[in-house]
């Protein structure tokens, strides 16, 4: 009888376990989240007279809260990240590709070493981003201003310094969606970048 006893029990434990595991697969799944990405196009500008020079980009932060595939924003003093979308890539690294290809279309004397020998750049750049959000400054609900600010240092192959500058773009998206938030971004990259290469295809000046 015990014996009897035993196999019922385990019989049953076994048409519980496959019971519940029928039922993990009628678990709804996580929503996915919406990806995006902005590209910063620049637009070419008229060749800039000079020799071609090389830059050098080395070094360079991106703010910690928004360096991430999560979109910030702000509201007063509250920091949020705008629920179910995300940037296909982190943040820093689609800013890092925007930057290149700002240097690669526009037809200046700089040119943007992105790998070989840097010891025969002819300057250094570094980049730090130090705002990259959405700012809810008129409601929760109103269309938030996108604002990007770069911090750029140039300095020559002897580490003297050419110039300092900060670059602060500020674009109002055109409605309180995230297509919209979205193109601002691109659109407030954009020209930060545009900006920072003409500055450094005047050498800093």
């Amino acid at each position: 009888m015990n014996a009897l006893k035993r196999t019922l029990s385990v019989l049953g434990l076994t048409a519980m376990a496959i019971a519940l595991a029928g039922c993990i697969t009628l678990l709804p799944d996580e929503k996915p989240a919406q990806l995006y990405r902005f590209d910063g196009g620049v637009q070419p500008a008229a060749a800039s007279q000079g020799a071609p020079f090389a830059v050098a980009r080395l070094g360079g932060s991106f703010v910690q809260a928004a360096a991430n595939d999560r979109m910030l924003t702000i509201t007063g003093s509250r920091a949020a990240y705008i629920a179910d979308s995300r940037w296909v890539s982190p943040a820093s690294v689609l800013f890092n590709e925007a930057l290149s290809r700002a240097f690669n279309a526009d037809a200046g004397p700089a040119r943007l070493l992105t790998r070989g020998d840097f010891s025969k750049a002819d300057y250094v750049l570094r980049v730090d981003v130090t705002e990259f959000e959405a700012v809810y400054d008129q409601g929760a609900r109103a269309a938030p201003e996108v604002s990007v600010s770069l911090r750029a240092t140039l300095s020559g192959a002897d580490r003297q310094l050419a110039g300092s500058k900060t670059f602060e773009v500020r674009v109002r998206a055109t409605d309180n969606r995230v297509s919209a938030i979205v193109a601002a971004y691109d659109q407030a990259v954009g020209q930060a970048l545009g900006e920072l290469v003409a500055w450094t295809n005047n050498r800093g000046v």
